[in-house]
């Protein structure tokens, strides 16, 4: 602290280069100046530098800097303000994802946030590809207001709006537990297995009935399975091969196991699948309905309990509970209304590409084909990525 100073701050901008910024701060520590506040941020190869510094009485640093400025061809502007720096209350964060994220939609998000006193402290570009992804921090007064402003302003965007509120918890480490029908995989493993069975027709227009409520889905289930009696194992082989990830699935992933986090599938599918999908991927826990098999064939029956909409929720509190993990820091991903009390229970619900009764009950919807846009969510940048495949030596594309 700096006894008898004048707070004062200081906005430099112009082409960046090594040195700049060692430079003013080298002014500053001959000054005595005290440094209270500091943000830097590049945009194409152009600095913009801000500090809140305490200049002692006496000291007639700013001819300094401006001299130094000239001397680099850096501008330097800089205001009187108020002294002291008070800690900021925690805001939203607000993440912006699209395969294309045009003014419209940030002026859609920061009328939003206007609409109840917010402000936007900070926008950073966290990637562009697979998909352009902004991660922008919110404050206001009332939060939930400007939460609910966001959340509603996203259905009538193209891009998806994720809102979390800030705080340490958000880059913790964490249990990841995903469906894994049209979310982890882009296929459906009973429709594999039917197809391999001669079934297909009979096992949809049961998924249909079950879909509009006639039946709920461990009868769904159990008439779908009892179509495949007679099923050889080796079957289960072959709709294997045509298993295909989700884009960025192995992305996600292998970035998830480099963060420390744990990883989890709870599947209304098969362990036939499920297991192998996980072993192939490195999942710490895989969860799925078993299949009875007799002298290598499917009998047509489910062994022991059914993984359902209420069996899933059950296994994440398990698994929080086995690995530590409080259930704020669980983060859980699915689609369908199977998964509804598996995000429920999560911290933070992500619906993936999902049914609109999903979407509407989940924390937050995101909506691109990519898999690996979550970690967008989760603060990840794209260059932390890639990054990370390159200390590797590289690691396979997409997915």
């Amino acid at each position: 602290m700096v006894a008898n100073a004048e707070t004062i701050l200081v906005r430099i901008s112009g082409p960046d280069r090594p040195g700049i910024t060692a430079g003013f701060m080298d002014r500053l520590a001959v000054s005595g100046a005290g440094l209270q506040d500091v943000e830097q941020v590049i945009i194409r190869g152009r600095l913009n530098l801000s500090m809140v510094i305490a200049v002692p009485k006496g000291q007639d640093l700013i001819k300094e800097l401006l001299l130094y400025g000239w001397e680099q061809k850096i501008d330097v502007d800089f205001e009187v303000v108020e002294g002291g720096s008070p800690d900021r209350p925690l805001g939203l964060i607000v993440t912006v994802l699209g395969d294309d994220v045009d003014p419209a939609e940030f002026g859609a998000v920061a009328s939003a946030v206007a609409s109840h006193g917010g402000n936007i402290e900070r926008i950073v570009r966290l990637a562009k590809y697979p998909v352009m992804a902004y991660e922008l921090l919110v404050t206001g007064s009332d939060l939930e207001l400007i939460r609910e402003a966001l959340l509603g302003v996203a259905n009538a965007l193209v891009c998806d709006i994720a809102v979390q509120r800030e705080g340490l918890g958000r880059r913790a480490a964490r249990l990841i537990v995903l469906d894994v029908d049209s979310t982890l995989i882009q296929n459906e493993i009973i429709d594999l297995l039917a197809e391999e069975a001669g079934c297909l027709v009979e096992v949809g227009e049961i998924t249909e009935r079950a879909m509009a409520g006639e039946l709920d889905f461990g009868k769904s289930l159990e008439a779908r399975v009892e179509l495949l009696a007679g099923l050889d194992v080796a079957a289960a082989r072959r709709a294997r091969e045509r298993v295909v990830f989700t884009p960025g699935a192995r992305t996600f992933i292998r970035t998830l196991q480099r963060l420390g986090f744990r990883t989890a599938i709870v599947s209304g599918g098969f362990t036939l699948l499920t297991d192998d999908l996980a072993l192939e991927l490195g999942i710490d826990h895989s969860y799925a309905n078993k299949l009875e098999v007799v002298d290598g064939h499917l009998t047509g029956r489910v062994e022991g309990q059914i993984v359902d909409r209420a069996a899933k929720a059950t296994i994440l509190r398990d698994l929080a509970q086995r690995e530590g993990v409080s259930l704020d820091q669980v983060v859980a991903v699915g689609d369908g209304a199977n998964d509804l009390d598996m995000l429920s229970a999560a911290g933070l619900g992500i619906a993936f590409n999902a049914k609109q009764i999903v979407r509407d009950a989940a924390d937050m919807a995101v909506n691109v084909p990519y898999l690996d846009a979550i970690l967008f969510v989760l603060g990840v940048r794209r260059g932390d990525i890639e990054a990370a495949d390159a200390a590797l030596g590289g690691s396979p594309p997409n997915p």
